[in-house]
């Protein structure tokens, strides 16, 4: 029998993969009400503590984010 994974895992285990093969990612998340999507790296992630680093593709800034805020993380 396969293992159920809840969607809030897949997100981490995909995050997990992003920061150490350094790909890039096309994050979905809630913003003031929107669903906004935004390439970019992954730089840090804390599980334990709700929260991810990630650097956009645009302005290459760093963004903390949340983990709760993220709606989906797909590799580009």
């Amino acid at each position: 029998m396969g293992r159920i994974v809840c969607y809030g895992e897949q997100i981490n285990f995909t995050l997990i993969e992003a920061l150490h093969t350094n790909k890039q990612v096309y994050l979905t998340y809630y913003k003031k009400g929107q669903c906004i999507t935004e390439k970019g790296l992954i730089q840090f992630v804390d599980s334990l503590g709700n929260l991810f680093v990630f650097i956009d593709e645009v302005f290459e800034l760093k963004n903390k984010m949340r983990l709760s805020e993220l709606i989906d993380v797909r590799f580009v």
